[in-house]
């Protein structure tokens, strides 16, 4: 069972159990964050468009992600320019999604 998300401008396949990291957001007081706009969501009857469905996340942890390199070069100019950039993330832990009134939880181990 999976739900295909979208936040910060990004779709993310989640299951129940996974960890994803998205875009930075700001969690509630009791450090969750629920998403109202799934696309899609797979179930006992294949994949549909939920009436009404939303995932539940826990946070992990925020972070900054490994360095990108923005290097421009306009030969025979003596141009170089070098630039670099971390993006900021947040991890988040898919804890239930709940669709059409039935919920998928992640399972104990």
């Amino acid at each position: 069972m999976y739900a295909v998300l979208r936040t910060g401008g990004k779709q993310y396949r989640v299951a129940p159990g996974d960890v994803v990291k998205i875009e930075t957001i700001t969690p509630s007081e009791d450090n969750t964050i629920e998403f109202s706009e799934v696309l899609a969501v797979s179930g006992d009857k294949g994949i549909l468009k939920p009436g009404s469905a939303k995932v539940t996340a826990e946070v992990v942890g925020d972070g900054r992600a490994a360095k990108i390199l923005v290097f421009h070069l306009k030969r025979k100019k003596q141009y170089k320019k070098l630039q670099g950039h971390r993006q900021n993330f947040t991890e988040v832990r898919i804890k239930t999604i709940e669709a059409d009134g039935v919920t998928y939880t992640a399972e104990k181990k």
